[in-house]
């Protein structure tokens, strides 16, 4: 191969000088992509103290990572924990824990409930993006809780919702305060509970301490998430 000397590239014509560095450039930025992509163990308690920091930040008004990483994690993604939670559109994960594109790995459904399909994503999150914590996000008002308490008709497909969270109707039945937060606790813990000794990847990483499953309820008004063991 031709060899180039520093001299021999100062006296290249400027277009010529151009094309050079643009390829040097391309070099470094597909060389910092590939770093960026490779696995970074992060521990279940550094973990949760990140989404916390960030729920921090998104309660006093200061987020920071909102469109920070898109070019970092364009090849490659591990991101640190992973949020199940409700589909209502004022508790995105994102946004309420303040991270940005790669950070996190989201799953939701209405009234962040888990089947097959939802499972099955959380496993390749943990054994093949390196997550080390589930945190299953409930909310505040939630409005698929809010049916299964209620007990009225629905209709489609929204009983299949309802009868995932009723057995936290019933634990939660008699309890004193509010009835629909007191069920949004319940089935978070009922979920964290489930995730926790689902077999066989998560049960056993969560014996051996390599993952953490927590549990939170985001409150609508004042906008924190509140870990709820």
């Amino acid at each position: 191969m031709k060899k180039h000397s520093s001299t021999q590239y100062l006296q290249a014509t400027p277009a010529k000088l151009f094309c050079r560095l643009a390829a040097l450039a391309l070099f470094v930025a597909v060389g910092g992509n590939a770093l960026a992509a490779e696995t970074v163990a992060v521990n279940p308690g550094q973990s949760l103290k990140r989404l916390q920091d960030g729920n921090e930040r998104f309660v006093a008004g200061t987020p920071t990572q909102v469109t920070k990483r898109r070019a970092e994690v364009a090849n490659g993604q591990n991101p640190f924990a992973i949020i199940v939670s409700c589909s209502d559109s004022r508790a995105g994960p994102e946004v309420v824990f303040d991270q940005g594109l790669g950070d996190i790995f989201v799953v939701r459904t209405a009234g962040h409930i888990v089947d097959d399909v939802g499972l099955g994503s959380i496993e390749y999150a943990v054994e093949h993006l390196g997550s080390s914590l589930i945190l299953v996000l409930g909310h505040e008002r939630c409005g698929a809780v809010a049916a299964a308490v209620g007990g009225g008709k629905t209709s489609g497909h929204v009983p299949a919702i309802v009868k995932a969270i009723k057995p936290a109707v019933a634990k939660a039945k008699g309890q004193p305060g509010d009835a629909v937060d007191n069920t949004v606790r319940a089935h978070v813990r009922e979920v964290a509970r489930q995730l926790r000794n689902a077999g066989p990847l998560l049960a056993e990483r969560a014996k051996s301490g390599q993952l953490k499953v927590v549990g939170a309820r985001y409150d609508l008004d004042t906008g924190r998430a509140e870990v709820i063991e």
